[in-house]
């Protein structure tokens, strides 16, 4: 199979030397993304796109491949080719009528063209000439520039001429590890994680950082959803998790602070704490996903006061988006059901919350707060490379496995709902029901108590964690099934 990859367009219009290197760098992540898929996967970049070439033809892989490379950072779209040594027009004509011609039958149809390089003709002459013939002899019910049925889609270049099969789109923006590296505060909502998406589509590297208020289902839940988000949109580059225990602090707070004034302290604590963090792994800019007065803490003066306790560049990418528009990308790029199921955590909740708190105020707040108590929290964060997050977690944790399960007990498929359609799990005789992982923890106490039920994933490696948190909040009736 042939691609040939069109880059984001502002990509483009940059200077040769910038040009250059993001098409290089994309060149290269997608040759990382693809490796495990093809190993012999051939990426050649040109001037205004890339040309990608596999021997892959299961069409499984196939479609793996093209669903990472729509959702790859600096691709507009990318055409399904065949590609032949340029010819006549005659010639043209034939590999047209090879692909095209079956399907023109009754049909009203355009002929679209595109040319790089020097030619004795144009492209409208190739349209012309190939629109015209290919009416007459595949019985075509006439030409619409406007409103076809079927577009007939050949590009020239050079002396090489590609027939297009199809098109897919993808999300633009610049190549991961073009640009800087960030910083992204997550919590695992719809704001945090759709901030980290668009952070990455701008080709900007993004580690992730997570403040625990004291909730094991919680830093579950967020671990689970940012590995999501890099495995599909980030996998070229690895990047951390971040985890910082953050519950003495939240204890200090609560103890030491006025009620009106918490929530804007903790805002700064954890502002310290990443940029701590961010000092150590040599990163510029912090990624936060606030919108301006979607919460008290949100207000424009509150969030002036929280920015003064760091020196590094606060990014909020969606300082200006609204609520719902904010949902709306997260039902899009897949975040939308973590955020959705995602463990509620202890948090600072203020009777009277200031909307414009006061610097001197705030500061005088602080000097009660024990500073230790952040450092200690510094010092315990944990980083873990995400591509071995789950893997990490899943590590020391003892929980029953089962290889046959056994007629009365019930099988729940955790898998993410794309694998469990694609490869449904069926065991005879014995009941299977899907609920996915992210929903694991919000609805297996709707469940009938008096059932046994096995937990199922592709490692095992989830099952384990998920079975292991159920059974700490005191559900005895769950195990782990590994089919042998």
């Amino acid at each position: 199979m042939k691609l040939i990859v069109k880059v984001f367009p502002e990509i483009t219009i940059k200077s040769r030397p910038v040009r250059m290197r993001f098409i290089r760098q994309l060149a290269k992540n997608i040759r990382a993304v693809l490796r495990d898929l093809d190993p012999a996967v051939v990426v050649n970049g040109v001037w205004d796109n890339l040309e990608l070439e596999t021997r892959v033809s299961e069409p499984k892989l196939l479609k793996e491949m093209t669903e990472r490379l729509s959702c790859m950072p600096g691709i507009a779209h990318f055409l399904q080719v065949d590609e032949y040594p340029l010819g006549d027009f005659d010639d043209i004509l034939a590999k047209c009528m090879l692909h095209y011609g079956d399907a023109l039958a009754g049909k009203i149809f355009s002929v679209r063209c595109k040319r790089a390089g020097k030619h004795p003709f144009s492209s409208m002459d190739v349209e012309k000439y190939v629109g015209s013939q290919l009416r007459r002899q595949c019985g075509a019910a006439g030409i619409s520039l406007k409103d076809p049925q079927i577009e007939v889609r050949i590009e020239i270049r050079d002396q090489r001429l590609f027939v297009i099969h199809s098109q897919h789109d993808s999300i633009g923006g610049y190549p991961l590890g073009s640009l800087e590296q960030t910083l992204v505060l997550m919590s695992g909502g719809f704001d945090s994680t759709v901030a980290a998406y668009q952070i990455m589509r701008r080709g900007l590297m993004s580690h992730f950082c997570f403040f625990n208020l004291g909730g094991r289902a919680h830093e579950l839940g967020v671990m689970e959803v940012a590995h999501f988000i890099w495995k599909k949109y980030g996998s070229s580059q690895r990047v951390l998790f971040v985890s910082v225990p953050f519950e003495e602090v939240l204890g200090e707070i609560l103890g030491k602070v006025d009620n009106s004034h918490m929530g804007v302290i903790l805002k700064r604590m954890m502002l310290r704490a990443a940029t701590s963090i961010a000092d150590r792994l040599h990163i510029d800019a912090l990624v936060t996903g606030e919108a301006i007065s979607q919460v008290s803490s949100q207000t424009l003066p509150n969030l002036s006061v929280i920015d003064c306790v760091t020196e590094k560049l606060v990014l909020r990418p969606l300082i200006a988006s609204h609520k719902q528009d904010i949902i709306d990308t997260a039902n899009e790029i897949g975040t939308a059901d973590f955020a959705r199921h995602m463990p509620e955590y202890c948090g600072v909740i203020s009777v009277n919350p200031k909307t414009a708190a006061k610097r001197g105020r705030v500061e005088h707040e602080e000097k009660e707060f024990d500073m230790a108590v952040l450092e200690r929290a510094i010092e315990n964060a944990r980083l873990v490379p995400i591509d071995r997050v789950i893997d990490e977690l899943g590590q020391d944790i003892q929980i029953e496995e089962v290889g046959e399960a056994l007629a009365g007990q019930i099988i729940i498929d955790i898998r993410h709902p794309d694998d469990a359609e694609d490869d449904p799990l069926s065991v005879a005789g014995v009941e299977v029901q899907t609920m996915p992982f992210y929903a694991v923890n919000a609805r297996f106490k709707e469940l009938d108590p008096t059932r046994q039920y096995l937990l199922y994933c592709d490692k095992g490696v989830m099952s384990r964690l998920h079975a292991h948190h159920l059974l700490s909040e005191g559900h005895a009736n769950v195990r782990v099934y590994r089919p042998s």
